[in-house]
């Protein structure tokens, strides 16, 4: 069963709270040189925020900031943004989108990059278009990343040559402008065309009061796109990118006097316009009273009610700000976790639901409660959702609340001091960004931990439940609601809505919070012992056999200081299930694991693990069933304890099973209406041969499903312990862990019944097909072309098949949306597996305009032939090899790596040392061998092609 509510839930919320355009692309050049430049920690002013002494601050004469900073994660890696404080809102009238197509344009050609070359040379370079070399425009900022190698000193010091390109010397050529229309054009169908680009164009001027942010959204007007003349851009560029607007970020593995000596050679002689224009800060004004805005389209599958509360910004910059930034914290958790509670209702009164106060757009900061409804639910949904809120109000949070939450908060600053060496250089980055953007404070990881430490204990009850009278009320507010179409006679007017939200406020009773002081378990059981020891040097690991047969294969590394991960699985899964057992058995996972365990409810679990960081979640795929877990050192044996619990005291929870089948049934029941979904099922309809294994569930389905199938499948799965593998990968001693494991792993039940999945034959059909679609309104398709059949996994046809995916990704960027101009981000994924039986799928996929879709899958098709008559261009190979090579010594320096790969060599019965080859055997990837690959595995006898039409008129 491919859908899983949850995730649907989850990808919905981020749907509706992002909002926001953003773009992808690089590009720009430097200049002479000239001295000049101080910096770095300056002396705060009284209740100020201090400068971390570890970074470099400086400006440059002509008023260019630079940010350096050494960092060694990962290593003989740095990262380079170029932040312009420049974005859609500087837009003249004739220039709407021209922001972001400037963004465009710096891979477009610069003074030292023609055309293309700049992204040609930096994939040589090991640098992967898109996945690291990107850019975003928003609509203050534009922000360019350019991740490098450092231990290339010849490419390294091209980068900030490169940044400077995009700082000062874009060509902005009239036919590389009139070549990249088409692409930018792309990129606003890809972004819209759809329920969501509709509803906003009828939300956002409400929203954002008509205010410069609500006439300049960031992908701009399609007639300016295409009509707008090369002065125009260039008047933008001339007028914006400047120095003074301007800021040098770089983070990494370097030294940071010879990175200040490179940023003031390529930067310092940029000059600033004469009689510059100046850089107006807009802002979103408030609006009176309340203003409600209910708008529905005919393919929005969802009813939803969003209520913002708009307040003025606040930039964290003070000790009294940050003060108050932990205070806010703190009731974002305690409110959201209530709204969380209400989910574990058999009924639960809405799908999703979330309330925080945050950051906003156009200089504000907003209260915001959004809540996704059942069908025919609004009123419940829109209720229960501000109830929660007026509870706080009225009533206020527990002590009990409070303490939980400081420790969480605790928690989390501990781990990232713990973790400050073995921070990622882009997470430094992105704070200097903001820093120079908005001014926000950068104290450090060291000072934000003892400012928790001596502080967090001094913020009170009364404080804490006095903030939500502040954060809710009814001027400057605006409520959103939007609906399908169909349901638009059932939805309430102003009036009506407005009342439901007053009488949200009555009658509520204080919230309980009901806790437990009992163990999680009560009495340890029998250990095991380990019956048999192997230790592998060569990759560092050691493989211990416990007496019941449970094997544990163990990594200490010092990647993380703070991480240990933990993966266990064992051979069966649904594979095992009945046909008519199936979907519950497909639930049975997901419903346990959300079902609390032993004697705890969830809502206790998460309350008894409060200030500790672990994660335990059971899984049953397919093929397997297992464990997904995650803690610390410290708490390590906490973690033991909860996977013993999932295997021997699972808990049955018939309020949690009722919630999940009531909220799958009403997220499928308007589906249909989403052209996207209903092309997503035709596909995985397709593709699994109309098994309904590989099928959208459905409410027959769901119907018939049980409580007592579900659990007694987990039961059977998790019975026999004695067919698991478990990996550990962090930092941890090999003998401090091995008692703990001898206790809780070892004592796992064993019957020793050696299990296996079942071949159930599920894969595509063979042959030539093409499955088309009419569904939706707007003038776009999506096409997905998978070639599949037999493979055979070995490590040289693994190598084979991922460089041919690497390369027609290549050759597509350059054919479909450099050449043709008519895809914004084509995209390839070759997926292989060994389990249950050899097969391969080789994806290309992309969206366009209706009218091109037969000429971008002919042009697709060519490209793949021209790989199969003439083999991979050597330098297209070449491209591929190194970013391969660079990727994987990147992975080799993570725990989450080795816990995938220790894992999947264990499954597949690989040699795992064969990883330490793998950039050897790069080698093996030639022009010939690209050629067998396409042959073998693009011969297009097994082919389908599925096609996304608009709805036929």
């Amino acid at each position: 069963m491919n859908f899983t509510h949850k995730i649907s839930i989850a990808a919905l919320a981020l749907l509706i709270i992002s909002g926001g355009v953003s773009a992808q692309q690089v590009k720009k050049k430097p200049v002479a040189k000239k001295p000049a430049t101080t910096a770095a920690t300056q002396q705060a002013p009284k209740n100020y925020l201090p400068r971390d002494p570890n970074v470099l601050v400086g400006k440059l004469p002509n008023g260019l900031t630079f940010y350096i900073r050494r960092n060694t994660e990962p290593k003989n890696r740095a990262v380079l943004y170029l932040v312009n404080k420049v974005g859609s809102v500087l837009e003249d009238d004739d220039q709407q989108g021209l922001a972001h197509f400037t963004e465009h344009m710096a891979f477009n050609g610069t003074r030292d990059f023609p055309k293309n070359d700049l992204v040609d040379y930096l994939q040589k370079s090991g640098v992967k278009f898109g996945a690291d070399l990107n850019a975003y425009t928003s609509f203050d900022e534009t922000v360019y990343q350019l991740p490098v190698p450092t231990d290339s000193a010849k490419v390294f010091t091209k980068a900030f040559d490169i940044l400077a390109n995009w700082a000062a010397y874009q060509t902005l050529d009239p036919k590389e402008i009139d070549d990249e229309r088409g692409v930018v054009l792309e990129e606003e169908r890809t972004g819209g065309k759809n329920a969501q680009e509709r509803l906003r164009n009828q939300t956002w001027p409400v929203m954002l009061n008509n205010s410069r942010y609500a006439t300049r959204i960031p992908i701009g007007k399609e007639d300016i796109l295409k009509t707008f003349k090369q002065a125009t851009i260039s008047r933008f560029y001339h007028d914006w990118y400047r120095p003074d607007l301007q800021a040098v970020v770089a983070v990494g593995d370097f030294n940071p006097l010879e990175v200040l000596a490179l940023i003031k050679y390529n930067f310092g002689s940029l000059r600033n316009p004469d009689g510059e224009r100046p850089r107006t800060y807009y802002s979103v004004p408030p609006t009176p009273g309340t203003v409600v805005k209910i708008a529905t389209d005919k393919e929005f599958p969802y009813t939803l009610a969003q209520i913002i509360v708009k307040h003025p910004e606040t930039i964290t910059k003070t000790a009294t700000d940050y003060m108050q930034n932990i205070r806010v914290e703190l009731f974002n958790e305690m409110l959201n976790d209530r709204l969380s509670e209400l989910l574990q209702k058999p009924n639960p009164p809405f799908l999703f639901s979330q309330s925080s106060y945050g950051g906003f757009i156009g200089k504000q900061d907003a209260f915001t409660t959004l809540a996704v409804a059942k069908p025919g639910e609004l009123e419940t949904t829109v209720k229960a959702a501000v109830a929660e809120t007026e509870r706080v109000r009225q009533f206020g949070f527990t002590l009990t609340e409070l303490e939980r939450a400081k420790q969480n908060a605790l928690l989390a600053i501990d781990n990232a001091y713990k973790e400050r060496d073995k921070t990622q250089s882009a997470a430094f980055a992105n704070e200097y960004q903001q820093n120079f953007l908005t001014g926000a404070a950068i104290p450090g990881i060291s000072y934000e931990y003892n400012f928790y430490v001596n502080n967090i204990g001094k913020i009170t009850l009364a404080e804490l439940n006095a903030m939500a009278g502040k954060f809710v009320s009814d001027q400057n507010r605006v409520i959103l609601v939007e609906a399908p179409d169909k349901d638009k006679d059932k939805l309430p007017d102003e009036k009506t809505l407005l009342g439901w939200i007053s009488a949200a406020a009555q009658n509520l009773k204080p919230y309980i919070d009901y806790t437990t002081d009992k163990p999680l378990l009560a009495n340890l059981p029998p250990p095991g012992k380990v019956t048999s020891t192997q230790v592998d040097s060569t990759i560092a690991t050691t493989t211990i056999t416990l007496s019941n047969g449970v094997k544990v294969i163990l990594k200490p590394t010092q990647f993380k200081n703070d991480q240990i991960l933990i993966n266990g699985y064992s051979f069966g899964g649904t594979s095992l299930a009945s046909d008519d057992d199936f979907i519950s058995a497909d639930f049975a996972a997901s419903i346990i694991g959300g079902s609390g365990i032993a004697g705890f409810s969830q809502a206790e679990l998460d309350k008894k693990l409060a200030g500790k960081n672990v994660s335990v979640s059971p899984y049953i795929s397919d093929v397997a069933e297992g464990i997904s877990a995650s803690s610390t050192p410290r708490d390590f044996e906490t973690a033991m304890q909860l996977i013993y619990l999932y295997f021997t005291q699972p808990r049955k929870d018939v309020d949690i099973w009722q919630s999940n089948i009531s909220q799958t049934k009403s997220l499928l029941a308007n589906r249909s209406l989403d052209p996207g979904s209903v092309f997503k099922d035709t596909i995985s309809a397709t593709l699994s041969n109309h098994n309904f294994r590989g099928m959208v569930v459905t409410q027959d389905q769901l119907s018939k499903a049980t409580l007592d199938k579900a659990y007694a499948f987990y039961q059977d799965r998790f019975a026999d312990a004695s067919g698991f593998v478990f990996t550990l990968v962090g930092n941890f001693d090999v003998k401090v862990v091995q008692p703990y494991l001898e206790a809780y792993l070892g004592s796992l039940p064993s019957t020793k019944r050696n299990e296996t999945y079942k071949v159930l034959g599920v894969h595509p059909p063979a042959g030539q097909i093409t499955k088309t679609v009419n569904k939706g309104i707007g003038d776009k398709s999506s096409v997905q072309l998978v070639f599949s059949g037999s493979y055979d996994y070995n490590d040289n046809n693994n190598i084979q098949m991922d460089a041919l995916e690497s390369i027609l990704q290549i050759k597509l960027d350059q054919r479909l949306r450099e050449k043709e101009g008519m895809v914004y981000s084509p995209g390839v994924k070759a997926d292989y597996k060994k389990i249950p039986e050899g097969r391969y799928s080789f994806s290309v996929y992309f969206e366009c305009a209706p009218a091109n879709v037969d000429k971008l899958i002919a042009a697709t098709m060519e490209e793949i032939n021209n790989i199969k008559q003439n083999g991979a261009l050597p330098a297209d190979v070449e491209k591929s090899n190194i970013q391969d090579a660079r990727a994987t010594q990147v992975e080799l320096k993570q725990n989450i790596f080795w816990a995938g790969y220790l894992g999947s060599a264990s499954q597949n019965q690989q040699d795992p040392n064969a990883i330490l080859h793998h950039v050897g055997n790069l080698s093996n990837v030639t022009v010939q061998s690209t050629k067998d690959a396409a042959n073998k595995y693009l011969s297009g006898d097994n082919l389908i092609k599925f096609i996304l039409l608009p709805e036929k008129k």
